[in-house]
């Protein structure tokens, strides 16, 4: 963001025409650093069920076991307390989206119907992922099953059975995405930590708002990842001191910091060796820093009780996730009809093709769009390639299956288009194990129905508005000015609320900036919506960091940025923690 104010600000509108960009969505980033875990835990967990299911000639019922499998994508960076009760989650999950596309497909051969319930199961889910934060791959392995059994052949009386085997490949995805907890238990702590001490290295050695952003968002994903952890060890313990350091690093960005150490510290954390122990940050007693208070406040039924309140307000009327939900349900309708009334027997890819498209605002979808179409475009001819390979044996079609489900998770994490070249044959050899389909009739369809999804879901996503992303901004430039209120307040009453109090409020505040920014990312992207406060969230944000950093380094009580006459808030001088 600009130290300058910006002239988009004085206008009461945004435009709808805006330059969309088609080179930028395409480039290749660097693969995630955990990219093999999603990758190897999916073929592992679908690799016993095809195998299974192979030795006893029914690979005809692969469909029902990978749906229960591809839940072994989910949950790889929370840590393995929460990492179970997740996956739990989704399994349940994703065999309620079954049942109901199953009871469904038994009761009703119509297409329309079988479109609108798409849609609409398509619209749930993604809300739900939305509001639950369950992060990638979301909505999308789940619309892909449903929509995909949706146009299965199907009887009433099979539904139990084929549930079975659904809870049965999902009980095995658990145990392989929750076993290395017996070797490693505290992996995924320590590889939140060291991206936090990453990020606080990246913010001391190129100070700015980008690196102190990524700093804060990083230092706050560190402590929610140990928060949800379950009890203190003696590594968690040493791996709170390290986020200590990393959150004083990230605020304040001193120049006597040395970026060198947090990035060995990092290395060291990430390593399979002991936890590095750190000096005691300046002014922090070693063995305090606030989160034992909260550890227990997430146990007890109030703690429960208030985290299902605010995910029920968060699918309220007044929802910003809603606009988005109402996307996906006219844009996957959309695709759907349009494919049938053109004569695709199954129009279930185009209902799916639409569902993944659906991103945070108009921009970032329209870059999902391009990948989307490229990378099944370009997955479709790598299909035709392999498909006289698969049909040599069905060893060899499963075979093929496994490979291309690695491949798929080896790649998104570059790009997403990367990626859906492999998903794509992936999704078309499972039609294989059901019986074999003229190949061109499947190219041909597949073509079809990436264009008109890709092409109803965009239009869905340019035409609903949700003016709400405006709104979301302001109420967190409201959350932000509290928490930093707070936090000021139990920095000047430390004697009474003690050094836990002072860090939770602190943790509260960095939770509240994190959001402020992800909400003025959001509406950035967004048409049809009122002018960002530019000012008053640049403001809002160097004066928060402002009580970050005053508070960390114990300096005295932080300068409150003053308000003009108009209201807006005036930037504060900037200092070192600007």
């Amino acid at each position: 963001m600009s130290d300058t104010p910006s002239h988009a600000s004085t206008r009461p509108w945004r435009s709808f025409a805006r330059g969309l960009p088609l080179a930028a969505p395409l480039r290749l980033n660097r693969p995630s650093d955990t990219w093999f875990k999603p990758a190897l835990s999916v073929v592992v967990a679908s690799a016993v069920p095809h195998l299974t299911l192979l030795a006893l000639g029914r690979l005809d019922l692969v469909m029902y076991t990978m749906a229960g499998s591809l839940c072994a994508l989910y949950g790889h960076g929370l840590p393995y307390a929460r990492r179970a009760r997740t996956l739990a989650g989704v399994v349940l999950s994703m065999a309620a989206g079954l049942a109901a596309a199953l009871v469904t497909a038994s009761l009703t051969h119509s297409t329309a119907v079988l479109v609108a319930v798409g849609a609409l199961l398509a619209a749930t889910q993604k809300a739900a992922c939305d509001a639950v934060r369950i992060g990638p791959p979301g909505h999308v392995i789940l619309t892909f099953v449903s929509s995909a059994a949706l146009f299965a052949p199907q009887r009433l009386g099979q539904v139990p059975a084929h549930l079975s085997l659904t809870l049965g490949a999902g009980a095995v995805a658990w145990l392989v995405c929750v076993g290395p907890a017996l070797i490693r238990r505290e992996g995924p702590e320590r590889r939140a930590v060291a991206r936090a001490l990453e990020a606080a290295a990246d913010r001391v050695a190129e100070p700015g708002p980008r690196t102190r952003h990524t700093a804060a968002a990083a230092v706050h994903a560190a402590w929610q990842c140990l928060l949800a952890s379950g009890r203190p060890t003696p590594v968690r313990r040493s791996l709170e001191r390290l986020v200590v350091h990393a959150e004083a690093a990230g605020v304040s960005a001193h120049p006597d910091q040395e970026p060198d150490r947090l990035r060995a510290w990092a290395a060291l954390t990430r390593a399979r060796g002991p936890v590095p122990e750190p000096p005691p940050a300046p002014g922090t007693a070693a063995e305090l820093y606030g989160i034992d208070a909260e550890r227990a406040a997430l146990r007890v039924s109030g703690g429960r009780r208030a985290a299902r309140r605010t995910l029920l307000r968060s699918l309220g009327p007044g929802s910003h996730l809603l606009p988005v939900a109402a996307r996906t349900l006219i844009g996957c309708a959309l695709a759907g009809y349009l494919c049938a009334a053109l004569g695709v027997g199954r129009p279930y890819w185009a209902i799916v093709t639409a569902a993944s498209l659906y991103q945070a605002n108009t921009t970032l979808t329209w870059n999902r769009t391009l990948q989307r179409t490229l990378g099944n475009l370009l997955g479709v001819l790598v299909f035709a390639a392999v498909l006289p390979l698969s049909r040599t044996g069905p060893l060899a079609l499963v075979l093929c299956c496994l490979f291309f489900s690695f491949a798929a998770e080896a790649l998104i994490t570059r790009n997403y288009w990367l990626g859906s070249v492999a998903v794509t044959p992936m999704a078309l050899l499972v039609l294989e194990f059901g019986g074999t389909h003229p190949a061109g009739e499947l190219v041909g369809d597949r073509v079809l129905d990436t264009v008109l999804g890709a092409l109803a879901g965009f239009l869905a996503a340019a035409l609903v508005t949700n003016r709400r992303a405006a709104g979301r901004v302001e109420r967190a430039l409201e959350a932000a000015a509290q928490a930093q209120a707070a936090a000021e307040r139990a920095y000047a009453d430390r004697a009474r609320t003690g050094p836990d109090g002072l860090d939770r409020a602190r943790r509260a505040l960095t939770a509240r900036l994190v959001e402020l920014r992800e909400a003025a990312d959001i509406a950035a992207g967004e048409w049809w919506q009122r002018a960002l406060p530019e000012q008053r969230l640049l403001a809002a944000e160097r004066a928060g960091h402002r009580t970050l950093a005053a508070t960390a380094q114990r300096q005295g009580p932080p300068v409150r940025a003053p308000e003009t006459r108009s209201g807006v808030v005036a930037p504060a001088p900037a200092n070192g923690a600007a």
